[in-house]
């Protein structure tokens, strides 16, 4: 915009505030004409600021100008503030060495953490050493030159300690070594062109010896059923076994790459090739079903105890869910509760019924920790109160060392809510502007997601544990349970009957896993909300956008599965544990909650995915009220990058659970048209004969983290 423009403001500005002042005074003024026995000055400090949008060279800025008047005698001030919208993908590289100088100094954190999401590290790096060879100035002495050098060295310097990874992906040392000569020759240039030299030689190493590479995700063998004792687990103490997930957790969570839960990353796990995508929440993910796996298989396997031993085993996993609320791990807090709500768990009435009173009590506040009601509320609080404090908030008393150990725990959290927070986002804001431009608006919004990852994995650094070798190898030894057999246990422990006309136990969680290749695909819900006092653009967007959803859903996560088929299930286990006088009929689940009164949601992102030549992709879809048939297929063919106006030559298919299939009308209203058992679709062409028509759909392992639908009736695990 030109100057003269911004005079033509300026003088609005202060013409109006003039005029704001004189009808302040004109208040004052006595209706009689009597004067006033006070001397009255009049004095209103205005802040009055101006959003601007300018476009220059392939950059949009937003810019903001503030006029601030004090007294009427003071000059008028003013100040202007510019930071980039959106531009060519050129433009924003370029614009990393000059951010700091015109006062954007967010850009580079932000750039770094979220650019994976528009271009390749290999395509910075082609355009900053394109720069690099026509710097500005004459000589390295001159005016423009030097505070050239130090934003070089400032942005690799920021790189290579944050993102070292970026520059091992390359595969090859080419880029680096054409980059390490055109860094400064100060001392500072002369620092970070030594670091790029080293891991020049390191990918020299890999190229040489590609087998010298470790696989960080590498799964352990599948246990052994013959070794594993389920009662054993009554043998430690409730806080020995939190305190050892705990440790697992953290030790997980510190080495979580937070740009790995874009939403525009994660949604690319399931396609050919990219195997290796999103590895840092993978392992978590295996982490959060593989507890999940040994609270069932615990509480299922030994099918001749009593109902009184088995309450025992229930018990102890509710005493260490609380003892991983003290230590701040919701992570295993929530796998710990989803496992006693899956179905083949809830169900054993007898079981729960011998339960003590207090100990369901207790196991209902836990769970009410991720309830939905209110979005989220109570989970989101906690983490906002707790998130970076040393110790948590119990019944408004902070727990002190001796219960917890000396030093101060760091918070774990559920990452599902990162997960649901960044999928929303990245579903709802378009990548890119109408011209083209890279939407950087909604990369400063994700970022300030990934900033509380970042702040919750600070707190978790100096975190302290010591092993117990003797809890890991019970822990290791767990075998894992693919649904079917968990009913099968469920079945022998307590045998289906019709259900009588007393109180009876109606399941508010069921859960479901796919156990191999062509098991059925699951979705994954959580938050979708801040977890801080973070009053940014980004929460307040996701808390108005998701009070309207019901049940947003993300893909899920491919985790690894190894299921016995015919192995044997140990003999009787009969521990003493002595039968308890005092229990009564205490049963859980009951009362399943119903937050979905009313004329219901009026928008939900569904996942569709069509047969494509790079694999089978899934793309989420934000489905409104509104959106007819054509409108989504050709949001669809958009999504998967095909040509949106071939829409009339494909039509809709939901998949439903058992294989069903319900076809779309092509004039309908895909979101009333739909059902609510599912929200994955097909789209193919009509008449077409995919080979996705005849298959469930498929995943690489069995699923991820649960999936809690609105009304509380169902858990996807």
């Amino acid at each position: 915009m030109k100057e003269s423009g911004q005079d033509g403001v300026c003088s609005f500005l202060v013409k109006f505030s003039k005029k704001l002042k004189a009808c302040s005074l004109s208040g004052l003024v006595e209706t009689k004409g009597e004067t006033s026995p006070m001397k009255t000055t009049w004095y209103c400090p205005l802040d009055l600021s101006t959003v601007l949008e300018e476009e220059e060279d392939g950059v949009i800025y937003n810019v903001v100008v503030k006029q601030q008047h004090g007294a009427p005698t003071s000059a008028t001030s003013s100040s202007r503030s510019q930071c980039v919208k959106a531009g060519t993908e050129e433009k924003l590289v370029q614009h990393l060495l000059y951010s700091f100088a015109m006062g954007d100094s967010s850009f580079i954190t932000i750039f770094l953490s979220t650019y994976r999401s528009f271009t390749s590290t290999k395509r910075v790096l082609d355009i900053l050493i394109d720069r690099l060879q026509h710097p500005p100035g004459e000589s390295t002495k001159s005016q423009t030159r030097q505070p050239f050098n130090r934003a070089v060295c400032m942005v690799f310097s920021m790189w290579l300690s944050e993102y070292p990874e970026d520059f091992r992906s390359l595969g090859e040392p080419g880029l680096l070594l054409r980059l390490a000569p055109l860094l400064p020759s100060d001392p500072s240039g002369t620092e970070i062109r030594g670091r790029l030299l080293r891991l020049a030689e390191e990918l020299s190493e890999q190229a040489l010896l590609p087998d010298s590479s470790s696989d960080r995700t590498t799964p352990s063998p599948p246990a052994d059923p013959t070794k594993f004792d389920p009662t054993n687990i009554l043998g430690f103490p409730a806080g020995l076994i939190a305190e050892q997930l705990t440790k697992i957790e953290t030790e997980l969570f510190v080495r979580l790459v937070p740009y790995h839960c874009l939403g525009s990353l994660w949604s690319q796990r399931d396609k050919k090739g990219r195997e290796d995508v999103c590895w840092s929440v993978r392992a978590t993910v295996r982490q959060f079903n593989r507890l999940a796996n040994a609270v069932m298989a615990s509480c299922l396997w030994p099918t001749q105890l009593r109902s009184q031993q088995r309450a025992c085993l229930l018990e102890k996993w509710i005493s260490v869910a609380e003892e991983c609320r003290a230590r701040k791990n919701f992570s295993s807090l929530y796998a710990i509760v989803s496992a006693l709500q899956s179905n083949p768990v809830h169900r054993l009435r007898r079981t729960w019924l011998e339960t003590d009173r207090e100990a369901v009590r207790r196991y209902e506040e836990l769970s009410n920790i991720f309830s939905d009601k209110d979005n989220y509320s109570q989970s989101r609080e906690l983490l906002k109160e707790e998130g970076t404090s040393k110790f948590a908030n119990l019944d408004g008393k902070m727990t002190n060392r001796r219960q917890i150990g000396s030093s101060a725990q760091g918070t774990v959290p559920y990452l599902g809510i990162f997960l649901t927070d960044l999928t929303m986002l990245d579903t709802a804001v378009k990548d890119r502007l109408e011209n083209g431009y890279v939407n950087f608006d909604k990369r400063r919004r994700e970022f300030e997601v990934l900033a509380q990852i970042r702040l919750l994995q600070s707190s978790c650094k100096n975190c302290v544990f010591i092993t117990d070798e003797a809890f890991l190898q019970w822990y290791q030894s767990v075998p894992s349970l693919n649904e079917e057999e968990s009913y099968r246990l469920s079945n022998e422990i307590e045998v289906p009957c019709e259900p009588s006309s007393g109180r009876t136990l109606n399941p508010t969680v069921i859960i479901t896993r796919c156990p191999n290749l062509n098991s059925s695909r699951t979705s994954l819900v959580a938050d979708s909300d801040s977890h801080f006092d973070f009053h940014s653009p980004v929460c307040h967007f996701l808390s108005k956008f998701t009070k309207h959803m019901k049940s947003p859903s993300v893909s899920c996560l491919d985790v690894d599965s190894s299921h016995p088929t015919n192995d044997p299930i140990p003999s009787a286990l009969t521990p003493s544990t002595p039968v308890k006088s005092h229990r009564r009929s205490v049963s859980c689940g009951n009362n399943p909650t119903n937050n979905n009164k009313g004329s219901g949601p009026e928008m939900r992102i569904v996942r569709i995915r069509m047969d494509l030549q790079d694999g089978n992709m899934y793309r989420s879809i934000l489905v409104t009220s509104n959106d007819k048939t054509p409108t989504v297929i050709s949001s669809a063919l958009e999504k998967h990058s095909q040509d949106p106006k071939q829409a009339p030559r494909y039509e809709l298919i939901q998949l439903l659970p058992e294989g069903k299939e319900l076809v779309i009308p092509a004039t309908g209203n895909v979101f009333y048209a739909m059902t609510s058992s599912s929200v994955d679709f097909l789209l193919c062409r009509q008449g077409g004969n995919t080979p996705f028509r005849s298959q469930p759909i498929s995943t690489e392992t069995s699923a991820t983290f649960p999936r809690i639908k609105a009304k509380g009736r169902r858990l996807f695990f």
